[in-house]
């Protein structure tokens, strides 16, 4: 479909001005010249609306949102291992399916377009996306001490891949051994050796907790981080989800390594984990992105909550008000979040970029009065205020409806498996 969004506020190159935007099929073919021949079959009036580029959730894990306030206020190891996995154990491939269109629902709504996924469930999760219209990166969650090519939930991660690659459209495929307390180095090394032979990437958990650090340091003599470069895994393009305990040799490490970092500022206060020294990591040149982590331990998949965080939570520990400010927030949400992924052409409001936005009405006690709309996305808007949002050039959601997604069928499965399960 054509689309014009005519005279519209929208954030490009860092700033809010009034633009016209012009989408053929999938892609942004125009910011303010009308591309040769177009013809709009749709027009979205711009008139007291925001466009940004989509938001980008760099870890979580969708099948996981039924599970939200099943297991809070535990220390993290009792929450992961007495809270959660029970429950999780007992979830069928059809549950993880309407985990993810629950997931799936939510994020669109919060006007997040593309999401990195780790996941048990990894063929019900593809059916999800691909019925939801989103973008997603997706990843078996993959566990063991030896490797063997021979494991089944090594040979699923592939299953969904066309000719065992790593793209198909909307839909992107990496590598996921779960972290260091689950995988052996022998296992990582394993995977990281189909990694390298695919060309894919690898997605995994690193030095989340102090209780992981402090078992690496007294088993292996090494740091989390540097436990997993020891396995392979900074030899092919790797997102590291957390990195709360890190040392400035591990930061140093990862910059060398070109690793991705993916913050997880809710998740990690809310399991006492402390705070990832994001400001650190991105003086030393590291890549860091945003995600909300599961909902079973945020509780929600709302990016706007978590860039307020990000630059809320650093600006207190480091005692400075100009730490992680509303550019550079919105900027580790989206681009930086497309960089970790490997997504070309994605993450901004471009020509030539693909079509993935939410347009917010900041005719809202949230958004008024404009005196600095690129400050009111992360310090004022909580998501209630996206209106639209467009993937791949589809609408997934106008007037707050969403178009591909049942959310009353969502909602009551839902709670039917919830009523089972829990």
């Amino acid at each position: 479909m054509n689309i014009e969004i005519k005279n519209v506020y929208a954030l490009i190159d860092g700033e809010i001005k009034r633009h016209s935007i012009y989408i053929e099929k999938d892609t942004i073919t125009g910011v303010d010249n009308i591309p040769e021949g177009f013809k709009a079959e749709k027009t979205i009036d711009g008139t007291d609306r925001l466009v940004i580029p989509g938001l980008i959730n760099a870890h979580t894990h969708s099948y996981m949102a039924p599970l939200r306030n099943i297991a809070d206020d535990m220390p993290f190891m009792d929450w992961l291992l007495k809270g959660v996995n029970p429950v999780e154990d007992r979830m069928t491939g059809e549950d993880a399916y309407w985990g993810a269109m629950l997931a799936m629902a939510e994020m669109i709504r919060c006007g997040t377009t593309t999401f990195n996924d780790m996941q048990m469930h990894i063929h019900n999760t593809t059916r999800a996306v691909k019925e939801s219209g989103m973008r997603a990166v997706i990843s078996r969650g993959l566990v063991g001490d030896k490797y063997d090519k021979e494991d089944r939930r090594i040979k699923e991660a592939f299953e969904e891949m066309p000719d065992g690659e790593g793209t198909n459209g909307r839909l992107t495929f990496r590598l996921a051994p779960h972290a260091p307390y689950s995988a052996g180095i022998d296992y990582i090394r394993g995977i990281v050796d189909i990694a390298k032979e695919k060309g894919l990437g690898i997605h995994i958990h690193l030095a989340e907790s102090q209780t992981e650090v402090d078992n690496l340091k007294k088993e292996y003599g090494l740091t989390a981080i540097e436990y997993a470069d020891k396995a392979g895994c900074f030899d092919v393009p790797c997102i590291a989800a957390h990195c709360v305990k890190v040392t400035e040799s591990d930061i140093a490490l990862m910059a060398k390594k070109n690793v991705s970092v993916v913050t997880n500022p809710a998740s990690n206060m809310k399991l006492g984990n402390g705070f990832a020294p994001v400001p650190e990591m991105i003086e030393a040149g590291i890549n860091v992105c945003l995600g909300t982590d599961g909902a079973a331990s945020n509780n929600t998949l709302n990016m706007f909550h978590e860039m307020s965080l990000l630059t809320l939570i650093h600006k207190g520990t480091h005692d400075t008000p100009v730490c992680i400010g509303a550019k550079e927030a919105l900027d580790i949400a989206t681009k930086n979040g497309a960089k970790a992924l490997g997504l070309k052409n994605v993450g901004e409001i471009k020509e030539g970029y693909k079509a993935d936005l939410a347009i917010l009405d900041i005719n809202t006690p949230s958004m008024v009065p404009r005196n600095n709309m690129l400050s009111s996305l992360t310090y004022s808007a909580n998501g209630s205020e996206v209106d639209t949002t467009i993937v791949d050039g589809e609408i997934l959601m106008e007037g707050r409806e969403l178009k591909t997604i049942d959310l009353e069928k969502v909602l009551h499965e839902a709670n039917a498996m919830m009523e089972r399960l829990a």
